[in-house]
């Protein structure tokens, strides 16, 4: 693996995924198929319980890839993210974001796709896609889901930075710690008592139970965001303008068409 990093413990039921890209934990094109191939393996691996996500370094991950925002590159970017969410809703194996640092964009997105999030208070959340003139497909389905309508429109439609503090207080976090340090033990010692005692098939059928209606909503309204993205945003000046002036270095120049 290029740009992961894969270990398994207790006793080979948990599996440790490490976001490692050298820098920002980008989730580009690559990474996420890497992800894609690490799923394929978890789903006809029975003893897997809990999946668990982190980024190398002071940050969980910057987010997916600004160059492969481009309306060349953005269909195929935005169908391989997008089968990462619906993989593991099929997968139904329960997952964990450990989250310190920068949590933006796409990595958010991945963190809201795992049932648990976990965060030390240097961890900072956000949807800044706006900002680039584009909104977040995934996003703008999982995250009213978790934090209810009303917040989930002031963060997507702002693209303002949620802190940790904030983010436990409104439930996007599930508990929140001092430190890295901390986060790593305390979300062991939760994983031995909660997660490592239960059936891993049982867990498959009650994430999936208990998730019913998330995956509904996310498998059914996913495609038409896509579409909406895709066909009518890509399509207009603002969001290839967004884009490009983000990866030239300047203020953009929005004509609101």
């Amino acid at each position: 693996m290029e740009k992961l990093k894969l270990s398994y413990s207790h006793e080979n039921t948990v599996a440790r995924i490490i976001l490692d890209d050298g820098k920002g934990n980008v989730l580009d094109n690559t990474m996420m198929l890497e992800l894609l191939d690490l799923f394929a393996q978890f789903k006809e691996n029975k003893n897997i319980k809990l999946i668990t996500f982190e980024g190398q370094g002071k940050h969980f991950s910057f987010g997916a890839s600004v160059p492969e925002h481009t309306k060349e590159l953005a269909e195929t970017m935005l169908r391989t993210f997008h089968k990462l969410f619906t993989t593991i809703a099929e997968m139904g194996i329960p997952s964990l974001a450990k989250v310190s640092g920068q949590c933006l964009g796409g990595g958010m997105e991945l963190a809201l796709g795992c049932n648990f999030i976990f965060a030390d208070k240097t961890a900072v959340f956000g949807q800044p896609e706006i900002v680039l003139g584009v909104f977040a497909p995934p996003a703008s389905i999982m995250l009213p889901l978790k934090i209810g309508t009303a917040r989930a429109e002031e963060i997507l439609l702002t693209g303002r930075s949620v802190k940790a503090e904030e983010a436990e207080r409104i439930g996007l976090v599930t508990k929140l710690m001092d430190d890295k340090e901390s986060l790593h033990a305390e979300t062991e010692k939760w994983i031995t008592e909660n997660i490592v005692p239960k059936s891993a098939v049982s867990l498959r059928f009650a994430n999936k139970a208990a998730r019913t209606t998330f995956n509904y909503i996310l498998g059914n309204k996913l495609p038409i965001l896509e579409y909406m993205y895709m066909q009518q945003l890509m399509q207009t000046k603002d969001a290839n303008e967004g884009i490009n002036s983000f990866l030239e270095k300047r203020a953009p120049v929005w004509e609101n068409c």
